[in-house]
């Protein structure tokens, strides 16, 4: 049996280290999720995920739906730059409500493209609904958004997550 000073001593030293320990598991499991994979969110306005998918910098951001009056395809493409969505295009079939109809545009397989002055967002509100029936593509994938929300709003952020494979 140790004498009881050095008993103390013995159990002091225990509490030191595993208190040291919890701080040290807690502060790698903060840096893991700042240091997580960009993943692009979509929520609904209850807050719900309705999509949950792996990004790389530099990866598309498609948003793809109807133009509501003109009713052709409208594709509005974003990259992923720092856990922003830079726009780099807009891609359309005619003119039309909303549409860069005095913009300087280049004609790419038949389609209106325009590249827009840079524009970062943070996140994307978007109004889903019947007519324009968006689509949200991220790399390969395709969401129906708006099957999805039930046509209601959401918002795309990007966010990092662990737990991604690289």
């Amino acid at each position: 049996m140790l004498p009881r000073s050095r008993a103390s001593t013995v159990v002091g030293v225990g509490v030191v280290l595993l208190v040291a320990l919890s701080i040290a598991f807690f502060a790698v499991d903060g840096l893991d999720t700042l240091a997580g994979e960009p993943t692009v969110v979509v929520t609904d306005t209850d807050g719900q995920e309705l999509v949950v998918a792996p990004i790389h910098d530099g990866d598309e951001v498609v948003l793809e739906y109807t133009h509501s009056v003109e009713r052709t395809l409208v594709r509005d493409v974003y990259v992923h730059e720092d856990g922003r969505l830079v726009m780099t295009r807009m891609e359309f079939s005619s003119f039309g409500a909303g549409l860069p109809s005095h913009a300087e545009v280049t004609i790419r397989d038949g389609r209106y493209v325009y590249h827009p002055p840079r524009s970062e967002y943070e996140s994307l509100r978007i109004m889903t609904g019947s007519t324009a029936d968006h689509d949200l593509i991220v790399g390969e994938n395709r969401y129906d958004i708006t099957a999805l929300s039930g046509g209601g709003a959401v918002e795309v952020t990007i966010e990092n997550r662990f737990g991604w494979p690289s």
